[in-house]
């Protein structure tokens, strides 16, 4: 989780008339400045969709709701993407038998029932496999 003080050089490097938000034509002229080319219309309805209080600029408030959410995205994509490297047999469960060949990949060889007590830590259900939201927990 990042700082406020982050967010507040954020929102000012945005803002450039320095007045606490982020109307359209800054977003445009900065992110023109970076290298990203937009249209009025585009950036009016990114702000639009960010803008909790309706006024058509993005306070300090909807930035910091942006970036966070957009790391929780990205986090939980990049666990997705784990998950299915260890679910390698395609079930949406990480079994004893599946754990054990991703290991073998990675260059750490255990046996099944060393495999079953890995899983067994965090198998909340019982259930003897690791669901995505057990992976997500044991990753956490």
């Amino acid at each position: 989780m990042r700082s406020n003080m982050e967010y507040e050089r954020v929102l000012s490097y945005f803002d450039e008339d320095r007045d606490g938000k982020i109307s359209p034509n800054e977003l445009r002229s900065r992110m023109a400045k970076i290298g990203g080319e937009f249209q009025l219309k585009e950036v009016e309805i990114a702000i639009e969709a960010l803008d909790s209080d309706g006024d058509g600029l993005l306070s300090l408030e909807d930035l910091i709701k942006l970036m966070e959410s957009g790391g929780e995205e990205e986090k939980l994509k990049d666990l997705r993407e784990a998950f299915e490297m260890y679910d390698n047999e395609g079930c949406g469960f990480i079994t004893p038998k599946s754990l054990k060949r991703m290991l073998k990949k990675l260059g750490d060889s255990k046996s099944i029932e060393e495999c079953k007590l890995m899983i067994k830590r965090f198998d909340l259900d019982g259930d003897g496999v690791l669901s995505f939201e057990e992976f997500r927990i044991m990753m956490d």
